[in-house]
């Protein structure tokens, strides 16, 4: 039985609203699927199906993400992402002191750290760097939060996890495909960071920042050797095709794997052996919102797929007269935007929409560049945590907050741009 498109937008729009009015995003997103299903004239059976099927189609997603949680517990509970991001911001002049801030978050989002918690890592050096320089807690936070989501898009975070599963295709791929509009985003960050230096409030002159504790940290050479090991185990495969190497190409390690063994390395590197174990549950109850995200994410992209509503956007994209090829980044943009979630939206927009969007002709590594890349444009509003994090991150009020939203979307956008033209097969 399919599923009525009118039934599934019904689903999906309760579930948003939910969403805004404070309900936990997983039983949102399961109950709006629910209601879409019934609605739609499933009946209690069918239903509990589709929101079986549609959950248990991101358990590939999810399997990796709780390996994700390996490297990332790692870098967090050791110290090893204060270290670098410390390490980035005193080897650069006071002068550059905004890329150094934005290239901090973008570096830590790239080795595997939630964008949030990059952001609350570097947040306390920003603060100081504006308290110095003068510099505006909105130029801060746009450095801040801009830089995170460039590195977000060539990170082996769940966003991009999910990116490359939904459309089938190798996680390192994504990542090397998303590394030029990942520049354009730091650039863009930068400039517009710079650009409104003087504008909103400022770092208190009299606010103390307190001294961290050092003698327990890893030295810089040890910290970089974890995400040394993931990047250079995740581009062999890539780095064989393009060589044509049939020994580094046939490699094809999994991230499931990649990841873990790179946390594992790096813990023996620092020395720090002993405490692995409680750096893997620290890891894992990290990522367990993500995954419970990622499950209900699932059951509203069930209820998607088993309607007419993905054949009715194109529908719409073909009678519009625009390009099929801008369905990709849309979708990414606003199941995105629904959700408030980068990973959410992902999910949704690639479960969802990509037998279409692969109907006009796109690579899977295309198309997944660009819902990735489109997911990070409006991902930052206030229905989801990031927006409230990242606030509370730098002191900032909820109508101040919402003036950073504007400058967020303009780096998303041009990351979205880039890979729209280097992709969307538009020439």
């Amino acid at each position: 039985m399919v599923i009525a498109w009118w039934a599934a937008l019904l689903g999906l729009l309760l579930a948003i609203g939910l969403i805004l009015f404070k309900v936990n995003p997983v039983y949102a997103l399961i109950f709006g699927a629910i209601i879409g299903c019934l609605v739609g004239g499933m009946s209690l059976v069918q239903t509990t199906d589709v929101i079986v099927k549609g959950s248990s189609g991101v358990m590939g997603t999810i399997i990796r993400v709780i390996a994700a949680g390996v490297l990332a517990g790692v870098m967090m509970e050791s110290g090893a992402a204060n270290v670098i991001a410390s390490n980035i911001v005193n080897h650069f002049s006071d002068r550059l002191a905004i890329l150094a801030l934005a290239l901090s978050t973008m570096i830590l989002t790239a080795v595997g750290i939630f964008i949030p918690v990059a952001v609350l890592i570097v947040a306390p050096i920003a603060l100081e760097v504006g308290q110095k320089m003068h510099y505006s807690k909105l130029s801060l936070l746009v450095a801040l939060s801009g830089g995170g989501k460039a590195g977000n898009i060539i990170s082996p975070n769940p966003n991009t996890i999910a990116a490359a599963k939904g459309f089938n295709v190798e996680l390192s791929k994504v990542m090397i495909a998303d590394f030029i509009p990942a520049v354009v985003g730091l650039i863009v960050t930068v400039l517009l960071a710079t650009l409104i230096k003087n504008k909103g409030s400022f770092v208190s002159p009299t606010k103390k920042f307190e001294s961290k504790e050092e003698k327990d940290l890893p030295s810089l050479k040890t910290a970089i050797i974890t995400p040394l090991v993931a990047v250079v185990l995740l581009l062999i495969t890539p780095i064989g095709e393009v060589l044509n190497i049939k020994a580094l190409s046939s490699f094809n390690l999994d991230a499931m794997y990649i990841l873990p063994i790179a946390g594992l390395i790096g813990t023996l590197a620092m020395g720090q052996g002993k405490k692995f174990l409680s750096y893997m549950t620290n890891g894992l109850a990290r990522m367990t919102d993500v995954v419970m995200i990622l499950i209900g994410a699932g059951a509203i992209a069930g209820l998607v797929s088993a309607s007419n509503l993905p054949q009715k956007v194109v529908e719409i994209v073909q009678v519009s007269g625009i390009s099929g090829t801008f369905l990709a980044p849309i979708a990414g943009i606003l199941m995105a935007a629904a959700t408030a979630s980068t990973s959410t939206g992902v999910i949704l927009a690639s479960n969802s929409f990509s037998k279409s969007i692969m109907e006009f002709g796109i690579s899977g590594t295309g198309a997944a560049a660009m819902v990735h890349t489109g997911a990070t444009v409006i991902d930052q509003l206030p229905h989801g945590n990031y927006f409230h994090v990242t606030a509370k991150a730098v002191d900032m009020q909820f109508k101040e907050r919402m003036t950073v939203v504007f400058w967020e979307m303009l780096v998303g956008l041009s990351m979205t741009i880039v890979a729209t033209l280097m992709y969307g097969n538009l020439f």
